[in-house]
């Protein structure tokens, strides 16, 4: 018998940016927020329950150090968080209604991330990897990204894509979607996204336009304060969301994401301790899951992930 110590890894990893968001409060006043979307998706994940990782590359100083607490403090596994001698990315936002932003990171720490100096072994235990925001955006960081989803892919690991559109995804960013929607299970987008993604006011259009790159790719679209929609094959699912006073919907989208990877791996996991096996997914109650999942991020100010608890609470209401 070996004296080795078993290694556990997580069910779930998110890989891109974290970041922080410096936001202006006043004429000579800022605020500062950890963020970043793939590592809101991972925080989202963790507090429901599902062991987590995020993977990215950080700064070691003052900004580098507020994530990584925070990264600590949701449970995740650091193993997969990296730790580098550059500047941080920021996001800094200059008025907040409409929102105005634009992103400081030339030769950042996201850039440095290796997929290579991840723990030996992790893609075993992975059952979904989620991929999106910015990150996909910043090279050389986007190219290492989509050879890890293209080598998970391989493995038949499930890969979940939101892309998170912002304003640095123009026509350079066309490529990328198409290989991001091919490679992935699931993708995630609002209506927004699809209308600054394809650059068009014609939500329909640009969603069959979207499905046409993967047909057998199931899409979580979200409508705001219309809930949720799934596409699956020829079939379609529409929830509303669950009444609620709004705080912030800052995170809702990512926690709608992490809510859907959560219901998924649960399901899989139902049959499997059973003995029994069930190809066809729940669409419908995953979806419901989804929405009470983003609607529990909205009821606190920032991208705070929401509760199992608090999630069953609002379940019951749609």
């Amino acid at each position: 018998m070996s004296d080795k110590p078993v290694l556990t890894f997580p069910q779930f990893i998110s890989a891109g940016e974290a970041l922080t968001d410096l936001i202006r409060v006043g004429a000579d006043q800022w605020l500062s927020k950890t963020g970043g979307s793939t590592w809101n998706v991972a925080r989202a994940a963790a507090s429901l329950g599902v062991s987590s990782a995020f993977a990215g590359a950080i700064s070691q100083d003052w900004f580098g150090d507020e994530l990584y607490a925070a990264s600590q403090e949701a449970g995740l596994d650091l193993r997969f968080l990296q730790r580098a001698a550059r500047s941080p990315l920021l996001a800094v936002v200059y008025e907040t209604s409409p929102p105005q932003y634009n992103f400081i990171g030339d030769n950042s720490a996201d850039l440095s991330f290796d997929p290579g100096a991840l723990p030996s072994g992790w893609q075993q235990a992975a059952q979904w990897v989620h991929f999106g925001g910015i990150s996909l955006t910043r090279s050389p960081l986007a190219a290492r990204l989509i050879e890890l989803a293209e080598d998970l892919h391989s493995r038949g690991v499930k890969i979940s894509y939101d892309p998170n559109f912002r304003n640095v995804m123009d026509q350079r960013y066309d490529a990328v979607l198409k290989k991001m929607a091919q490679l992935a299970d699931v993708i995630k987008v609002s209506d927004e996204d699809l209308a600054g993604l394809f650059r068009t006011g014609d939500t329909e259009a640009a969603l069959a336009t979207l499905r046409g790159f993967n047909p057998d790719a199931t899409v979580l679209l979200t409508l705001g304060s219309q809930g949720a929609a799934i596409h699956a094959g020829d079939q379609y699912w529409q929830v509303a969301p669950p009444p609620i006073t709004v705080v912030d919907t800052v995170g809702a989208g990512d926690a709608g994401i992490a809510g859907l990877i959560y219901s998924l791996i649960q399901e899989a996991a139902a049959p499997a301790a059973s003995g029994s096996q069930n190809a066809v997914p729940d669409w419908l109650q995953h979806l419901r899951f989804s929405i009470a999942c983003g609607s529990a991020a909205c009821l606190n100010a920032g991208a705070k992930p929401p509760q199992l608890g608090q999630v069953r609470a609002l379940l019951e209401k749609i």
